[in-house]
């Protein structure tokens, strides 16, 4: 029983950090579809970036990864 009391002590915590990782990799995502080229030419590459690197992975994708 102390670990779910643990567990439903943090999970505030974790849930606004959820929203905010599934916003990012929603924006980032649909940035790199409908983008024509991207930095390295490997949409897939950045693709597996975003979705695979928690939080930071969109961020650096929205950062270095576009060209303008």
């Amino acid at each position: 029983m102390d670990n779910l009391d643990t567990f439903t002590e943090i999970l505030p915590f974790f849930i606004p950090l959820l929203i905010l990782q599934l916003a990012l990799m929603i924006v980032a995502l649909v940035d790199l579809i409908k983008r024509q080229r991207v930095r390295g030419d490997n949409k897939v590459l950045w693709a597996l970036v975003i979705v695979l690197v928690n939080i930071i992975g969109p961020v650096v994708y929205l950062i270095f990864g576009r060209e303008e």
